[in-house]
Formats: C-alpha cells, structure tokens, sequence
C-alpha cells in the first residue's frame, strides 16, 4: 500500500482539479466574454444559464487543496510557499467573482459597475490560475528540500504565456456553453466569438508544447525516453483531430451540444499530455508522489472519508446539471 496510497491520491487529486476546469471554467469564460455583451439585458441572460450550478462547482477546488494537503503534506507545503502570491490573488478574484455575480442582480444603479467588476474577477482569476499551472510545469527550485526561489520565483516569460492561454481557454469554453444553454441572437454572437477563440487557444497549446523542451522539468523527458513516445502520441493526434472536429461544429447550427462536449475534450487531452508529462513528479524537477507523500496510515484514514464523500459531491453536480438542463430563456433565470 506504501506505493499504490500514493498513486490513488495523485489520480484523486486530478480527477478534483480537472473537474473544477471544466465545470468552473466555463463561468469564467462567461465573465471573461461579459463585455461582448450588447447590454445589460443579454448580460442578464449569459450569467442566467450559470446561476443555479455556479457555486457548487468551487467543490472541486476545495477537494483537490484539502486533499493536497492531507495526502502530500510536503509537496502543499512547497507550492503554498513558492506560488502564495498567485494562490492568494486567485482566491481574491474568486471572491470578488462571486460577490459580484449575486450584487450584480440585486443591484440597480451599480448594476453596470457589478457586471465589470465580474468580468474583471473572472478574468484574473483565469489568469493567476494559468500563471500557478505554468509555474509547476516549468518546476521549482529546490535546495535541501526546501524552496529556494524568491516571492516572485513565479514569474517567467512561461507562466505568462500560460495564463493567457488558460484565459482564452475558459473563453473558449463560455462561448461553447452559451452555444448549449442559449437561442437566438446570444447563441449566433457566441457562435461568431468561438471561431477565432478556438484558433487562438490551437496556437496557444502549440506554443506551449514546443516551449517544454526548453524547460529543466523533465516532462519532455518522460515524453521521449525509451519507448513513452509512441505510446503518448496519439495525444498531441487526438488534440488536432477534436480542433478540427470543434471548427465544424461550431459552423454547423443545430449541433449545439457537440462544440461544448469538444472543448471539454480539449481540456481533458490538455490534461492528460500534462500528468504524462509529469508523472512521477508532484512537484518538477526533484519531489516524486512518494517522497511528498503522508505516511500510509494518514493516506488510508482520509481516503475512507473520500471514499464517503466524493459520491455525495458527484451525485449533487450530477443531479443540479441534469434538473437545469436544457436552454435558457431570455426572460427567466435568477433574480
């Protein structure tokens, strides 16, 4: 058990993170797409389709920190200490989201202050959370065991790039998500944003991917030593086959669930080119799973508490999503 604990914990810790993406990430890309908006009335009906499901989707991120902590103490340890000021200002615009998601509609004067100061919270919220995946891809000093860099070891020309990628990834996202939940003149506007959105978060992930061999993180290591290569390249394969994919389904009306369902596929190989990439490491270049790890006993005692909880969180997301489904009217929502 001293090896598998471990590995489960990586694979639960990724399943949080990744389920916080995908379905937080198109609230943020609805704030980031906010001053698309033709006025307050449309921006009344994009935060609409959001409003039911928005704050229980924060569960995620929650598990994956508190399970960071609990089941890899040293590894929590040196990312809160190299990344605590990205972490602490993508908390901020978190809660500066989420305050103005709920003034925005009780507010009316300071409505159109409100609705700004969501699209601002989400952008940089996107933004840091892009800066903190590009910092641990691109790896921490380490010296002793301890980190070595400076309060702003996190900035780099990489965690940058990142940022804005994950940026116009979660727009992406918004825009294909508006496309399901929506008719009419808001769904054509989130057709006409998707289109380049997509082609630029395509470039994007090829500056990325040709940017890590020149990274000391060892992931194009893992991509390339011994025979890795050509059990891993269907990934970069499948990401160009679902860009293509995603191109003809957003020009094709009447297919509005397909562009969504694509561009959570676009995060999910994303994902996956990533953990292959750094796998053993939690922390690049020097800190595997097993070294950042509890001790067993820690591990198995919280992992029955998962055990009990994670279909509780699981069967609430499924069962919110499936009692909102279907489109949005204009007229109707949250008020």
């Amino acid at each position: 058990m001293e090896y598998w604990l471990p590995v489960i914990w990586f694979g639960v810790i990724g399943f949080g993170v990744l389920m916080y993406v995908l379905l937080d990430g198109f609230v943020l890309g609805l704030g980031i797409l906010a001053p698309f908006a033709k006025d307050e009335h449309e921006l009344d009906h994009m935060m609409n389709t959001a409003a039911p499901i928005w704050d229980g989707n924060e569960t995620w991120l929650v598990l994956g920190g508190a399970g960071l902590l609990a089941a890899f103490p040293k590894a929590y340890a040196l990312i809160l200490s190299a990344l605590y000021l990205p972490v602490l200002l993508m908390l901020i615009a978190l809660v500066f989201r989420g305050v103005a998601f709920e003034f925005r509609f009780k507010a009316h004067a300071s409505r159109p202050l409100w609705g700004w100061a969501f699209a601002l919270g989400s952008l940089c919220a996107a933004f840091w959370q892009g800066v903190i995946l590009g910092a641990v891809v691109e790896g921490m000093p380490l010296q002793e065991g301890r980190y070595a860099g400076g309060m702003f070891g996190f900035f780099s020309p990489f965690s940058m790039l990142t940022g804005a990628a994950v940026v116009f990834g979660y727009a992406l996202l918004g825009a294909c998500w508006l496309i399901l939940k929506t008719e009419g003149p808001l769904q054509r506007t989130a057709r006409t944003l998707a289109r380049p959105l997509m082609l630029v978060v395509v470039v994007f992930m090829g500056l990325v991917s040709a940017w890590l061999p020149f990274l000391d993180s060892r992931i194009m290591a893992r991509w390339f030593e011994g025979g890795n290569f050509w059990w891993l390249a269907p990934v970069p394969v499948l990401v160009l086959v679902n860009a293509f994919a995603l191109w003809l389904a957003v020009m094709q009306d009447g297919r509005d669930a397909k562009p969504f369902v694509l561009t959570l596929c676009f995060f999910v190989l994303g994902f996956a080119g990533l953990v292959f990439g750094i796998w053993p490491y939690l922390v690049p270049p020097a800190l595997t799973i097993w070294q950042a790890s509890s001790p067993p006993s820690s591990q198995g005692f919280v992992l029955v508490g998962l055990v009990l909880l994670l279909p509780v969180i699981l069967g609430y997301t499924w069962w919110s999503y499936r009692v909102f489904a279907g489109k949005v009217a204009a007229d109707s929502g949250y008020h």
